[in-house]
């Protein structure tokens, strides 16, 4: 083959440093906004970004030549900065040092882009933290919960 051809959708799912609810309504949209244009100049194409005052998901096209880890670096690192200059409640804003990595089948974009879409109202019922833990188990991935 001449030409390399790829397509990798990630789930990402990543915290406030220490669980704090930093993510406000005002500033939600924008920060989602500025994650998309993030991603689109690393050439990952994201495809739904949502979430709640304590954590982000984010469903977007890994690039070819990028690993996960510093596809979700870039992001935390730049939103971080970003955020900071949102208002002095901000300034101390931090993500948390991990991050939770789901490779997402073709078939399976929609349903990952509806759930990431029904985050507020999924937290309703179900805590951050055990929607973490399931979609941990769901994936086959083993974990020590005091590192969640």
């Amino acid at each position: 083959m001449s030409q390399s051809f790829t397509q990798f959708y990630v789930h990402i799912v990543f915290h406030t440093k220490n669980n704090v609810r930093l993510i406000t309504e005002n500033i939600e949209d924008e920060l989602f906004s500025y994650m998309g244009g993030i991603l689109r100049n690393i050439k990952s194409i994201p495809l739904r970004i949502n979430g709640t005052s304590d954590h982000v998901h984010i469903l977007c096209t890994l690039p070819k030549t990028m690993a996960p880890a510093d596809l979700v670096e870039e992001v935390k690192k730049s939103s971080s900065k970003w955020i900071k200059t949102k208002g002095a409640s901000l300034h101390n804003f931090y993500w948390q040092d991990g991050y939770g990595g789901f490779t997402v089948g073709w078939s399976q974009v929609e349903v990952v882009k509806t759930y990431i879409s029904g985050q507020k109202q999924h937290h309703q019922k179900q805590s951050t933290l055990d929607e973490y833990k399931e979609l941990l188990a769901e994936n086959g991935i083993e974990y020590d919960e005091k590192y969640l």
